[in-house]
């Protein structure tokens, strides 16, 4: 109130001394002095009360990616926990996996020299215990494929590959689960979305002025569980890619120690 009477007061003092200037109406130096010093004190007063406010203007709240979760409805929860807990089961297939992988390929270069010498010095039993010592798959197929010595090298060759798909079989563990997270986070985050977006509309109907704030939380709700089911899909579907590019290694070296071995049964009847 006090504001506004001081401004008016200025107005009005501004517009007299401009009526007087045109009415040629002369000032003395004194009357100039008081009427510059009172425009000054007033227009001060004016800076100081606007610099008042805009400091008691509080800074816009902001909300951490936790408050917005817990913050969020129960449905909202309920995304979230479900695409927290596959993230985790990921990152355990992903860890798991590559150590698996990474220790199934790990054989040294002079095992089938080594099991070469043995087979050729008759020494069976040398060749089965280093095949024994050594845990990696190709160890286990040229394990069966000497147990089977003295068969048929059909039998033998199907022996071997029948090992071999059981190996595969346990390197392959949990990468179609790995796989199908990796399509799955996604959905459940648009489902999350969508819950997001209907909770809005739900917030929007039931105010009576809708404002920005009330439809925040919805709104929050649907990109949080949007950017966290992209997030655990990228995670996955980069481990799961790994993961391949490692098993195909190691089936590499395990057809090449097939053919090997198949090839040193066949060099006495060369």
């Amino acid at each position: 109130m006090l504001r506004k009477l001081l401004g008016r007061i200025q107005n009005t003092l501004l517009l007299a001394f401009a009526t007087l200037q045109k009415k040629t109406i002369g000032f003395t130096s004194k009357q100039l002095y008081v009427f510059m010093t009172l425009n000054a004190f007033l227009s001060f007063f004016f800076l100081q009360t606007t610099a008042t406010k805009l400091s008691e203007v509080k800074p816009a709240e902001t909300k951490s990616l936790f408050d917005i979760i817990t913050g969020s409805s129960l449905s909202g929860q309920v995304v979230i926990g479900i695409l927290s807990l596959l993230s985790i089961y990921a990152m355990y297939i992903i860890i798991e996996r590559y150590f698996t992988l990474t220790r199934a390929g790990q054989v040294d270069q002079n095992f089938m020299n080594s099991i070469r010498n043995s087979v050729e010095n008759g020494n069976l039993q040398a060749a089965k215990a280093l095949c024994q010592s050594v845990d990696a798959p190709m160890a286990r197929m040229v394990e069966k494929g000497l147990d089977r010595i003295g068969k048929p090298l059909d039998d033998i060759n199907r022996a071997i590959e029948n090992v071999g798909n059981l190996e595969l079989l346990k390197l392959e563990k949990n990468l179609s689960t790995l796989a199908s997270i990796s399509g799955i986070a996604p959905m459940i985050g648009l489902l999350g979305t969508v819950i997001g977006l209907i909770i809005s509309f739900q917030d929007m109907t039931n105010a009576e002025t809708v404002t920005p704030k009330v439809l925040s939380n919805g709104i929050y709700h649907a990109l949080t569980a949007t950017a966290f089911g992209l997030f655990v899909s990228i995670i996955a579907m980069a481990g799961y890619n790994l993961l391949v590019s490692n098993l195909d290694k190691v089936i590499f070296k395990m057809e090449n120690t097939a053919v090997q071995f198949m090839d040193l049964l066949q060099e006495p009847s060369r």
